[in-house]
């Protein structure tokens, strides 16, 4: 065997299990103590939980490290209140990108790399604002840094169309070179545009494009305090219409939390039956998704980061336990059940709603591992450290260890 993890502690299996990993997938998942297969490489876990590596379905990568550039009031703006003033603050946003080049956003999005790294994401799905004045910089950028992290994180990149379709005019064509060039995701924020019929006409353009390309979509839909935003049931309905299933996910959809219970209920339904997975990041907003609402009607839901210092939030690791552990706070999730959702939020659920393949500690699966500080899940978000190893296709690819001397 290539790697061998023993005296690990597992989610849902009592007592100590031994990992093993070969040619990038996993061998064999049996009890401690049983005879132990020779290997390259054994890691001690010491009892400690080894769960699936991180996915986060949600990250602005070509913003982060931005805030001291972007200033305070788009981020007072966008925060406040009950978000009635998210529009406009996405509008002061805007300005840290004139003059935008791919050497500055490679460098603070390798930055940002470097620690999913360290934390065990192994899956993103990153946004890269295409419009004229921005225009590919950022897609650019995120495409080489896609292809440098390819053995360490799967980027995939988002072509986002952040400030408008109909209200900027040039952005649709943009996005279709983005795509010709290697965008993975067809992105969209319709809710931005200034009329429903505007918004219908940016959720009709990019699923068309999407179709067209036989790509996937993610939507930044409904995120504001306005409980007549309708952009969630456009998209789900275009995805029907297009005959693309399962092929989305919604982003934030905040103002589902004020919509009135009998709409919401028709909306669950028309989004299951689209196939429509959401991402929720309730720490960046005052207002978040009904999450396990949705997850109670099987419609599945992730966690994502969604910004790292930048005009949005001011803080972020890409620490995804961290984000679980703020949202087990904000959505009131804090029995040992409702922590074990939290943590498929940002593992296997997340990894479904992007699309990809489900990671499973199981033979056959790839060997995408991350080994924790503490024996449950709940001891793992108590303590939001990094993992002591990161494992991707079996390889060690990151070790974190802390030592504190008192005299």
């Amino acid at each position: 065997m290539d790697l061998l993890i023993r005296d690990a502690a597992l989610r849902g299996r009592p007592g100590r299990w031994m990992i093993a990993a070969e040619g990038g997938r996993l061998a064999a998942v049996q009890p401690e103590g049983r005879d132990a297969p020779a290997a390259g490489t054994v890691i001690d876990a010491g009892g400690n939980l080894v769960t699936e590596s991180f996915a986060d379905g949600h990250l602005h990568l070509c913003k982060v490290h931005t805030l001291d550039v972007a200033g305070s009031s788009a981020l007072e703006a966008y925060t406040g209140g009950s978000m009635g003033a998210a529009m406009g603050a996405i509008e002061q946003a805007a300005a840290v990108k004139a003059g935008q080049s791919v050497e500055a956003v490679t460098g603070r999005a390798r930055a940002a790399l470097v620690e999913s790294v360290r934390h065990g994401v192994r899956r993103v799905q990153a946004f890269a604002d295409v419009d004229p004045v921005a225009e590919l910089t950022g897609v650019r950028a995120l495409l080489d840094l896609k292809a440098e992290f390819r053995d360490r994180v799967d980027v995939r990149v988002v072509a986002f169309p952040q400030d408008g379709v109909v209200r900027s005019p040039g952005t649709a064509e943009l996005v279709e070179e983005a795509v010709r060039l290697g965008a993975d995701v067809v992105g969209g924020i319709p809710w931005i545009e200034w009329t429903d019929d505007d918004a219908r006409e940016h959720v009709r353009t990019m699923v068309e494009l999407a179709h067209r390309y036989r790509r996937r979509v993610a939507m930044l839909v409904d995120d504001a305090g306005d409980a007549s935003l309708r952009t969630t049931e456009m998209l789900a309905s275009a995805l029907l219409a297009h005959g693309m299933i399962g092929q989305g996910s919604a982003q934030h959809a905040r103002a589902m939390a004020l919509y009135p219970e009998p709409y919401l209920r028709r909306l669950i339904g028309l989004c299951r039956a689209a196939g429509l997975g959401f991402v929720s990041d309730p720490h960046t907003g005052p207002l978040h998704l009904p999450v396990f609402t949705l997850r109670e009607a099987g419609v599945p839901v992730a966690l994502g980061q969604d910004d790292i210092e930048d005009a949005y939030y001011p803080f972020g690791r890409h620490n995804l336990l961290e984000v679980a552990f703020l949202a087990a706070h904000l959505l009131d999730a804090r029995t040992d059940a409702r922590l074990d959702e939290l943590y498929d939020m940002i593992t296997v659920t997340a990894a479904q709603v992007l699309g990809g393949p489900v990671p499973r500690i199981e033979p056959g699966h790839d060997a995408d591992l991350v080994i924790l500080t503490g024996r449950t899940v709940r001891q793992a978000l108590a303590a939001h450290t990094p993992p002591s190893h990161v494992i991707v296709s079996g390889r060690v690819v990151a070790t974190t260890w802390s030592h504190t001397s008192f005299e």
